[in-house]
């Protein structure tokens, strides 16, 4: 059975002066939509920080910033939010009136994605709301206290769930087997349940780019087939939509983004523990590929948004049976110098001719070119004719 605890801290959510004073700055001159952040300029991002990136560790020494008061750190933190605002905008994920299930596992991408979100939620052109939820799936040794110290301590309304899904994956799963699979399904079913009782409208999920295309490389791979983790997604029994705003963003920003903002994570001991899983191997193939080449994994990503099913083979996404010609009466010619017929005696039984005929060029495209050879032609005379200029001082 699961277990709910709320915590609804009277404080408002703590974000540091110059986040908020950049973020509203940038609404306050906008008013439609998520555009509003989504299309805000890079050249405002590198004036800002070049200023104070050449003098960044005097600064450092003399004034004792902290982490979260760099130009540096305010540069990432627009960069994200803009790209947060982007996936909300392309893919409908909130609307006004929203209430958002926060997924915080006591990663660093749940903890990035609950602080960019909150940072949204004050600049918003829309009304939403937002309540954090972690499951306390009973791991041995798991910091019980670390995760609601931390939501009660920046003042983020909260539900902390106890249930055991650690002894059901330990009994279930075969030794030398990974949990991941297992671990998931339970925890979602946990987590769909609970946000249906407490009538939240989506559940947002944590996972980055980074994760769709490493999830889409599994199943290429090791699955058979030609799928990922979509941007949004309604579950199967239709009682749940999934958003995953951090869809544009690199986990390699995620990692410095937590570590700017110092966040307390909590590792997974129960998944981590494990060796050789097909995740970490692909992982590390992508991290490969993109110091090897910069552009790969967001040509990958691209392409994923930019499917094309008649050239691929699924029978149900495209319709291959019912494909027919649609000929006109138009010919078109072999266009080159001869053709030999062999087993002419074959080819007239089957009905085919004999003696096709040829073309040494395409009479279509030599109009074509007949028509910009007169252009050209009436361009050079109209030169040559030009009324020469008679200078009066002469």
């Amino acid at each position: 059975m699961t277990v709910a605890t709320l915590f609804t801290p009277k404080i408002t959510p703590q974000f540091d002066a110059a986040s908020i004073d950049a973020a509203s700055t940038d609404a306050s001159s906008a008013d439609t939509g998520w555009d509003s952040y989504a299309l805000d300029t890079d050249v405002a991002d590198e004036s800002d920080g070049v200023a104070h990136d050449n003098n960044m560790a005097e600064q450092l020494l003399s004034n004792q910033l902290l982490p979260t008061e760099t130009a540096q750190f305010r540069k990432l933190q627009k960069k994200l939010r803009r790209q947060v605002s982007w996936a909300i905008r392309d893919f409908n994920m909130i609307e006004d009136g929203d209430v958002i299930m926060v997924c915080v596992s006591g990663g660093k991408d749940s903890y990035t994605l609950l602080d960019i979100l909150l940072l949204l939620k004050r600049i918003a052109p829309i009304s939403f709301d937002i309540v954090a939820v972690n499951l306390d799936q009973k791991q041995p040794g798991y910091p019980e206290d670390i995760l609601p110290a931390y939501l009660n301590e920046q003042g983020i309304a909260h539900y902390i769930l106890e249930k055991d899904t650690y002894s059901i994956v330990k009994s279930v799963v075969p030794e030398g087997k990974t949990y991941c699979s297992a671990c998931s399904r339970l925890r979602r079913g946990s987590l769909y349940g609970f946000a249906k009782q407490i009538g939240a409208t989506k559940i947002a999920l944590g996972h980055h780019r980074d994760d769709m295309l490493a999830t889409f490389f599994l199943n290429l791979f090791h699955g058979g087939a030609l799928k990922s983790m979509p941007p949004k997604l309604l579950s199967d029994d239709k009682q749940n939509l999934l958003i995953r705003p951090l869809a544009y963003v690199e986990e390699k920003d995620i990692i410095e983004y937590a570590r700017l903002k110092e966040f307390p994570i909590i590792p997974c001991n129960l998944c981590g523990s494990q060796t050789n899983l097909q995740r970490a191997i692909i992982n590390d193939m992508l991290r490969e590929w993109d110091d090897a080449h910069p552009q790969r994994l967001a040509s990958i990503f691209k392409a994923m948004q930019n499917v094309a099913p008649s050239q691929l083979a699924d029978r149900e996404l495209f319709d291959f049976e019912t494909l027919s010609l649609e000929r006109d009466d138009n010919e078109r010619l072999f266009e080159g110098d001869n053709i030999q017929a062999g087993q002419t005696d074959s080819l007239a039984e089957i009905g085919l001719p004999v003696a096709p005929k040829t073309q040494v060029f395409n009479p279509k495209f030599a109009n074509n070119q007949n028509t910009d050879a007169a252009d050209e032609t009436e361009k050079n005379s109209r030169i040559t004719q030009k009324i020469p200029t008679i200078n009066p001082v002469i």
